[in-house]
Order: structure tokens, then C-alpha cells, then sequence
């Protein structure tokens, strides 16, 4: 028998598939973009410091997105066969159980594989510009390829456990979380209790970014051998991680009836989430006297629950900086980085949620059965957007709140040391960052029910929406302030900053209205039609483009 037939298998199907050759060079275009945006914006800098900075922006956004690849591609690769119900169907054959999982890791992770292998050369254009050295590069490309090995394996040990994609993906971020920031944040805190300067060595040794920080030539000098250590670590987590997922995916695609224990947590899981008889009927009866989608979709009566308990660790952690720094916490820096980060949680949670109900429902044929019923795609339509009204309305309405308070603190004189042009500057971004979010917020609503109806599966219907509202305006700013600073070079900053927020504004108004316009114009004209495309191939970009995926074509009517 073949070693690893199913590697061999996917290796060949991925050789003839166009998405391969795309990857590769739309992550070569990425590094390119970025290396010359800060080659740009600093070209007045000394050629040495130039190039540091360069290589650790490169390498730093390589890291990343190494870190996030198994989030990504492996988090949902076995837990969806299982749901399919395919998984099982793998076991019958000769086939072990690291068979399977080094097939599904080669299928499902040679795409972010062949990104890091196309950015890597590019790495080293720095050397060009001296001050990055040759071991340096090569030390910073293992830290690169050592990480994404380890977020693979991660994610694929995840989702041997799992059979649920949403949950296969916030345990796989937060193992990520825990071995790259949450043990040296423990160890960082023994240290403190125990009055040592340092956190002892074996709390850092797992995280990528101990060993990222480790391989600069500044640090490597007099910590080469814990820079090794760091990286066998991490390499040892992720062959761990691969034997574990060998050893259970034989065993996790069976249904085994739940023991007496994990029945009564069950139950009270189910308790807590949806309430016992009483409370469940009074939700059901108020929800259906409203929208009966709306019941369908908000059943989980506590999820807007979650949402306010991460609002308030950003709170309690607020609390903790202003005790801990006292007036020193209360700047301009601070408001603009907590703006951005419940902008992130925000937007991003609610892609996340405006379109996962329906591509679930899709997949599983529910759509079909309730376009069999007196309820109308208008009423669909609507019952979604109370579910995500009853999530979300609270929350949003908190940061809107923030955000006013932070532009009142700016104005004042008391809490700011600004000049007052630029305090009105300031109160203009806090004005425009609340528009932009009600802005992004509507947006991602159409545009992500429209991807849920298309995509493949939620996850990609999420990333659809990320891609389209909230990462696009952003890399369209970049390009933008890069051609205005080659255009207009002796700018002064007050000019560079009114010229960056009214980017940012515009970029990200049009982006809304521009996509959100065309997701509401398909979903009212194609709802139903996209409804029932569970088994159809969807065309490519360019025939959508040209009008061969049009409502009239044959290929959207066939079946």
C-alpha cells in the first residue's frame, strides 16, 4: 500500500487547480505592497534603519499570518467530514488514522503553505539595503515556517475533538492565544509575585513570538541557545498536536450515546442557554408574535451574553491601565487604540453572525423547506435582522456611547493637551469613526446574508464579508496615502492627517454603499433562487463579472 495515499492524492488535484498559482502570487503581491508602502513612507530615513524596519514589518505580518493560517485552513477540515457524515466512511477502508489527518492537512493547508514559501525570497530583499544580516534572514524564515507548521497541526488537533465550526474555531484562536501570549502573560505575572525581574524561561519557550523576538541578531548574540530551545518547543507542540489528532479521529466520528454525566451538563448547558420550559415558551411565543424567523434565529436566548462579557474584560482591563498608570492612561493614544480594538470585536463578531444562519440553513436544506411555507423572503429578511438587532443593538449603542465620551474628553481642555485645531481634528475622527461604524455595520448585514446564501460554508461566507467591508477600504487607504506621499512629498502632518481621514471616511462609506447596495439588490431578486443552489458550482469571478451568473443563465436554473 501506498504511504499516505491521500497525500499523494491531494498533492496531484492540487498541481491542476488555478486557486494554487493565485495564492501564490496574490501573497507575493502582498509582501511586495507592503515593503514598498514603508519603503516609501520612510525613504528620507538612513538606508540601515530602513531595511530593520522593513524586515520586521515583513516578517512580523509573515508571523501573523502564520499564526492565524490554522485558524483558518485546518480548524474545520475533519470536524466538517464528521458532520457530513464522510469522516467514518475514511475508516472503513485500510486507511490510519494519521493517514487521514496528513491528507486532510496537505488538502487543506497547501494553499497557506505555497502564500509562505511565495513571501519568504521576498523576505530578503532588506539584505539589499544593508543592516539585516544573512543569519538573520534565515533564522527569521524557520520562526516563519516553524509557525505555521504549528498553527496547522493546532488546528487540525482541534477539530479531531470537535464536530461544531464555530466552536472548532474560537478553541482553535484561543489555544493560539494561550501558548503565544497567555503563558508569558502567566509567567510575566509570577515573576511580579515572586520579585524576580524575569519570567522564568520554560513560560516563554512556547511562544512564537519569544522565538520571533529572539531570532534579531541584537538578541541572538547573547540568547542563541534559548532561541533554539523556543523553536524545538514549538516544533515539538506541533508533532504533538498531530499524533493526538491521529489518535482521535478513528475515534471521534462515531455517535456513542452520551454517558449520565455529560447528559445532566448537557442539560444544563441547554438550561442556561435557552431556559427551562416556562421561559422557553414565553421567548417562543414573544418571538413569533413578531417575525417567525426572528424565533428561529434568536432561540439562543444568552448568545448577546457573550458579547457583553468580552465588553467587559476591554472594561475591567480600561480599569486596571487607569489605576495601574493613573492620569498618564487618560491620551489621545489610548482612546484611538480601545476605539480600535471594540471596532474590531464589533464588526468582526457581527460578520461573523449576519450571514452564519443562513449558510447553516442552506447547507442543511432549511431554507428550501421554509421557502415551502407562507413566509416570504421579505420576512426571512427581516427576522434576521432582529436577531442580529437583539445581539448586537446593546453593545453598539455602548461603543457609540465610548465613543462620544472619548470625543468629549478630547474637546476638554482638562483631559487633553492638545492645540485646539487639533482637538477639533480629533472630535471630527470621533464623529466620523461613529458613522463609519453604523455605516459598516449595515453593510456587513447585506453583504454577509448574501455570502451566507453563496458561499461554500460559513467560514468562507464570513471571510467574504471581512474581505469585502472592512479589509478592501483599508488596503485601498494604504495604496492611496502612498501615492499621495510620492505626489506631494514636503506635506506637513496636520495636512497628511486631514488628508488621511478623509480617506479613510470616503473609502469606507463607498465601500459600504457600494457593496451593501449590490448585496440588497441579489438578495431581494435572487433570494429564493440562491436558496436552493446547495449542489451547484458557482461561476467563476470573471463569467459573475461578464454576466454568464445572471438570473436568466441556464446555469443558475439547472436542477
Amino acid at each position: 500500500m501506498t504511504f499516505l495515499p491521500i497525500v499523494a492524492r491531494e498533492l496531484r488535484i492540487a498541481a491542476r487547480r488555478p486557486g494554487t498559482y493565485w495564492v501564490r502570487s496574490g501573497a507575493a503581491l502582498a509582501i511586495l505592497v507592503i515593503g514598498t508602502w514603508f519603503f516609501v513612507m520612510n525613504q528620507h530615513r538612513p538606508t540601515q534603519e530602513i531595511a530593520l524596519g522593513l524586515f520586521s514589518i515583513l516578517t512580523g505580518s509573515a508571523v501573523l499570518y502564520c499564526l492565524l493560517s490554522g485558524v483558518w485552513f485546518t480548524s474545520d477540515c475533519l470536524s466538517e467530514e464528521k458532520r457530513e457524515g464522510t469522516l467514518g466512511l475514511l475508516f472503513l477502508t485500510d486507511l490510519k488514522g494519521y493517514d487521514v489527518v496528513f491528507g486532510k492537512l496537505v488538502a487543506t493547508s497547501l494553499n497557506g503553505f505555497y502564500a509562505v514559501l511565495a513571501a519568504v525570497p521576498i523576505l530578503a530583499l532588506p539584505l539589499l539595503l544593508g543592516g539585516v544580516t544573512g543569519g538573520e534572514f534565515g533564522r527569521m524564515a524557520l520562526v516563519v515556517v516553524n509557525t505555521l507548521f504549528f498553527s496547522l497541526a493546532l488546528g487540525i488537533c482541534v477539530s479531531a475533538m470537535s464536530r461544531s465550526p464555530r466552536k472548532a474555531m474560537v478553541m482553535a484562536v484561543l489555544l493560539i492565544l494561550f501558548f503565544t501570549a497567555g503563558l508569558p502573560v502567566c509567567g510575566e505575572w509570577r515573576s511580579v509575585a515572586a520579585r524576580v525581574p524575569v519570567p522564568a524561561n520554560a513560560w516563554l519557550m512556547p511562544s512564537t513570538g519569544f522565538s520571533y523576538y529572539l531570532a534579531f541578531d541584537a538578541i541572538y548574540k547573547t540568547r542563541a541557545l534559548e532561541f533554539w530551545w523556543s523553536v524545538a518547543v514549538i516544533h515539538a507542540l506541533g508533532w504533538t498536536a498531530l499524533a493526538l489528532a491521529s489518535l482521535i479521529a478513528p475515534r471521534s466520528w462515531q455517535d456513542r450515546p452520551a454517558g449520565a454525566q455529560s447528559l445532566r451538563w448537557r442539560e444544563r448547558w441547554r438550561g442556561w442557554s435557552y431556559g427551562n420550559l416556562t421561559e422557553r415558551a414565553g421567548f417562543r411565543r414573544r418571538l413569533l408574535d413578531r417575525n417567525a424567523y426572528f424565533w428561529l434565529a434568536a432561540r439562543a436566548r444568552m448568545r448577546p451574553a457573550y458579547l457583553w462579557a468580552v465588553l467587559g474584560l476591554v472594561a475591567c482591563g480600561w480599569v486596571w491601565g487607569l489605576a495601574h498608570s493613573g492620569r498618564d492612561w487618560l491620551d489621545e493614544m489610548t482612546y484611538v487604540l480601545t476605539g480600535l480594538l471594540l471596532n474590531v470585536i464589533i464588526k468582526v463578531w457581527f460578520a461573523l453572525e449576519a450571514g452564519r444562519s443562513f449558510a447553516e440553513d442552506r447547507r442543511q436544506g432549511a431554507l428550501e423547506l421554509l421557502l415551502s411555507t407562507p413566509l416570504t423572503e421579505h420576512d426571512i429578511l427581516r427576522g434576521q435582522m432582529l436577531a442580529l438587532k437583539r445581539q448586537f443593538g446593546g453593545p453598539v449603542m455602548v461603543v457609540l456611547l465610548v465613543f462620544f465620551l472619548f470625543a468629549m474628553a478630547v474637546s476638554s481642555n482638562a483631559l487633553s493637551s492638545q492645540e485646539p485645531q487639533d482637538r477639533i481634528l480629533w472630535i471630527i475622527f470621533w464623529a466620523a469613526a461613529m458613522v463609519v461604524l453604523v455605516a459598516d455595520l449595515v453593510a456587513l448585514y447585506w453583504v454577509g446574508m448574501w455570502a451566507g446564501l453563496t458561499a461554500k460554508n460559513p467560514t468562507r461566507a464570513a471571510a467574504s464579508n471581512v474581505g469585502r467591508i472592512l479589509v478592501l477600504p483599508w488596503v485601498a487607504l494604504g495604496f492611496g496615502v502612498l501615492v499621495a506621499s510620492v505626489a506631494w512629498p514636503n506635506v506637513d502632518d496636520t495636512q497628511v492627517l486631514k488628508l488621511f481621514l478623509g480617506m479613510w471616511f470616503g473609502l469606507g462609506l463607498v465601500a459600504d454603499l457600494g457593496f451593501g447596495a449590490w448585496a440588497r439588490h441579489r438578495l431581494l431578486a435572487d433570494f429564493r433562487l440562491a436558496a436552493t443552489r446547495r449542489y451547484e458550482t458557482l461561476p467563476g469571478f470573471w463569467k459573475r463579472v461578464l454576466g454568464a451568473g445572471r438570473p436568466g443563465n441556464t446555469t443558475l436554473q439547472r436542477g
